[in-house]
């Protein structure tokens, strides 16, 4: 291909990727105000849209007859001309789902992996990706993967995942080879961060900070509509990251990591300890006996709120950026739990560093990481969608 052709291929892409972004972000807009929000002329515009329109991934929907002139047709996506697959690598399950090009989710598969080694581990993604394959919903263009651990992105490997006994697992490559489908791999932090931000009403080049806070604890991080990955694509592992004064062993194998404290194994812990108690308890029990009154369950709720809540202004501080999501099993503590976060953020720091930052939970529960596993496959343009015409 001569550059000249090159350049004409690219540029045909970006105006492709513009305007399906446009009636994405819009949801329904007619071909003049494409025009007028892409800056493109209105030739190129439906020269697009008969592009999209051929390929069933545009359709229009009815008449604006909201203006005193001509009404204008409408235009909008087709969100089950494609899905994707998203999955949830959860501690005690693993949850799947076909997703659509909007994010509603058409059909859920749960596999429990307790007591799992890693091939076992390995053994249940099969599963459950066999079971959504088989479940008939076409076409299927990817599948995204949010895990738990230490994970290099840009190579779909899984570098450490305790919990799920896998190091340097390439796990991209070998569901890729299995399946003959692009697979997208994340932390489960990143691809709750992308959930919310895509699916929870936020501009587009807007930032966002999104912390899972589970049995572990990670984080996402998106700057200017993008997801901040790091040098090696593992930006977020703020779970190990060492406390000041913390000497309370990590099962990453260090001394003082956040997640010692802040973490929902920590207030379990934490409990067990205060209360003397041999028999097992539970983050559920935790729950239960702080909303009947318990002085200790509040206590190590309160306790681990402020751990989180020191370390969020740090980070609050450090990025400027002001709006923070907490999500994971911490947040059934509600009010309590939060306002000890907030609280402990606000004076972390110089006050007029966090005194603007919005400290919110998150809506999307475990839906959160299944559909920012499956949308981080849009969110640097549309290639994917055109993938099967273009093969």
């Amino acid at each position: 291909m001569t550059p000249k052709k090159a350049t004409q291929q690219l540029t045909k892409q970006h105006n492709r990727d513009l305007v399906l972004r446009t009636i994405i972000e819009n949801q329904q807009i007619s071909r003049a105000d494409i025009a007028r929000a892409t800056k493109l002329t209105r030739a190129t515009v439906s020269e697009v849209v008969s592009g999209l329109m051929a390929e069933g991934l545009v359709e229009e929907v009815g008449l604006d007859t909201s203006g005193n002139g001509k009404p204008s047709i409408l235009l909008s996506l087709v969100p089950d001309s494609r899905y994707l697959i998203g999955l949830n690598l959860g501690q005690d399950k693993f949850i799947g789902a076909i997703v659509n090009l909007s994010g509603e989710i058409k059909e859920t598969v749960e596999v429990p992996i307790v007591g799992s080694d890693g091939e076992k581990a390995l053994q249940f993604v099969y599963e459950i990706l066999n079971q959504l394959l088989a479940k008939g919903w076409e076409p299927i263009i990817g599948i995204g993967i949010g895990t738990p651990g230490l994970v290099n992105t840009r190579e779909g490997k899984v570098v450490d995942a305790v919990n799920l006994d896998w190091e340097d697992l390439p796990l991209a490559s070998l569901l890729q080879e299995r399946y003959g489908l692009p697979v997208s791999v994340l932390n489960d932090s990143q691809a709750t961060a992308i959930g919310e931000f895509v699916y929870g009403g936020h501009r587009s080049e807007s930032n966002l900070i999104v912390i899972n806070v589970k049995h572990g604890i990670g984080a996402g991080i998106l700057i200017n509509g993008q997801l901040f990955q790091g040098d090696d694509g593992s930006a977020g592992e703020i779970g190990h990251v060492r406390v000041h004064g913390n000497d309370l062993s990590c099962r990453c194998g260090q001394i003082g990591c956040l997640e010692t404290l802040a973490s929902a194994q920590a207030v379990v812990r934490r409990y067990k300890e205060l209360s003397k108690e041999a028999q097992l308890v539970s983050l559920d029990e935790v729950e239960k006996r702080l909303e009947a009154g318990d002085g200790i369950a509040r206590q190590v709720v309160l306790e681990a709120g402020c751990s989180l809540g020191e370390f969020i202004g740090f980070l609050s501080a450090t990025l400027n950026i002001q709006e923070i999501i907490l999500t994971g099993d911490m947040t059934r503590f509600g009010e309590p739990w939060l306002n000890a976060v907030r609280q402990a953020m606000l004076h972390s720091a110089l006050e007029r560093l966090t005194q603007n930052t919005q400290l919110e939970v998150g809506e999307l529960d475990y839906r959160a990481c299944i559909l920012g596993a499956a949308a981080h496959f849009l969110m640097d343009g549309y290639a994917l969608l055109f993938r099967q015409a273009e093969s």
